[in-house]
């Protein structure tokens, strides 16, 4: 990789993610290898090649482009999907009640839950969720040997996210629907239409952002539950505990690894001086690890309080989906301690190699459900 200081402490993490005219997104937005950044640039002008996504701007850019779908996140929104929410996680553990004791609970239960909730708010046919699980996982798969399509780093996988959401664009502009899709399609800045990259780059990261972190999130923390009876059994003693266990479960995934900003002028940081135009590198799996921010951090604790995590990032550019997604674990959370007694791991966990976002590829469990499940 070129040059980066690595923050590691949650206090310079949030100090970073709260000055965004001191550090910016847009030059450089994750670690990608030399020789992959210097090809993508070649080909493409820039590091981000044929993508411009919420993430990579900075600014009034970022605010005008965030606000266009901020309301949709809003829980006055969501609260109409609460009801779905519920019945599907209660469809996904009656599946789990169906497959007999024991299954790979990421590839059962913590990949589909929240894939078929983010295309049904986007208003994509459900036929269409294994293809973009598939793009998903290439997508941000791509140091992965058994994920990766090429050696393109995604950017080949973005030009066919593009040809697939272009379809689904002419349809919404031709007639809108009820859905998210609708609003990115016909979104306008300052009287003009959204440029079509940056219709198909936003489209590309609620479809692909809105499941993956989230599924990754279930798989660890049910991980973690299998692996922490004496926990899981505290939450089966006090539902109420379903939030607080949400969040731990939030710290604990950081399905976000980090991202990078950029000095604009020579800076400080920890003391550290740092040169105008130096990259910085917010370790958010760190910074939840911090034993500066929280006891005992390497302890998993569903009754954990405080939990002032950075596992949603912090400052302009936190999760616009953070709402949903805590309502969806939350959700499926609950299911799990009314319906499940015992959980158990079954076999080693198999993770995801990326150095970005990801989680768990195979989780196998062994479980008992509850009398009359």
């Amino acid at each position: 990789y070129r040059p980066f200081w690595a923050v590691l402490r949650q206090a310079e993490i949030k100090t970073v993610e709260r000055d965004n005219k001191t550090w910016i997104a847009e030059p450089r937005q994750t670690l990608i290898p030399r020789d992959i950044e210097d090809a993508i640039i070649a080909q493409w002008g820039k590091r981000t090649g044929p993508v411009r996504t919420l993430l990579d701007m900075d600014g009034t850019d970022h605010r005008d482009h965030r606000n266009l779908t901020q309301s949709w996140f809003h829980s006055r929104f969501l609260e109409s999907l609460r009801e779905r929410m519920g019945v599907l996680a209660s469809e996904y553990v009656d599946k789990l009640a169906s497959l007999g004791g024991e299954c790979d609970f990421v590839e059962e239960i913590a990949v589909p839950y929240p894939l078929i909730m983010i295309t049904t708010i986007l208003g994509l046919p459900d036929s269409d969720a294994p293809f973009v699980l598939r793009l998903t996982q290439e997508l941000f798969g791509a140091q992965d040997p058994e994920r990766q399509r090429s050696g393109q780093y995604g950017q080949d996988v973005a030009m066919e996210f593009f040809g697939y959401l272009s379809g689904i664009v002419a349809q919404r502009r031709q007639a809108p629907q009820e859905d998210l899709m609708s609003v990115v399609a016909n979104a306008t800045l300052h009287g003009e239409p959204l440029p079509d990259i940056d219709t198909l780059s936003y489209g590309m990261l609620l479809a692909a952002a809105g499941h993956d972190t989230t599924s990754s999130s279930v798989g660890i923390g049910m991980m973690q539950l299998a692996s922490n009876p004496a926990e899981f059994a505290k939450l089966k003693a006090d539902p109420s505990l379903i939030p607080s266990a949400a969040q731990e479960i939030f710290r604990w995934a950081t399905p976000v690894r980090h991202f990078l900003r950029t000095a604009t002028v020579d800076t400080e940081l920890g003391g550290q001086a740092i040169k105008a135009g130096e990259s910085v590198c917010l370790m958010y799996l760190s910074g939840n690890r911090d034993d500066d921010a929280f006891d005992d951090p390497d302890v998993f604790r569903v009754d954990r309080s405080p939990n002032r995590h950075v596992a949603f990032g912090y400052g302009a550019h936190h999760c616009l989906g953070r709402i949903l997604a805590e309502m969806e674990v939350e959700a499926l959370l609950a299911e799990i301690v009314a319906r499940v007694d015992s959980i158990e791991l079954a076999g080693p966990p198999s993770w995801v190699k990326t150095n970005h976002t990801g989680g768990l590829k195979h989780l196998q469990i062994r479980y008992r459900m509850a009398a009359g499940n």
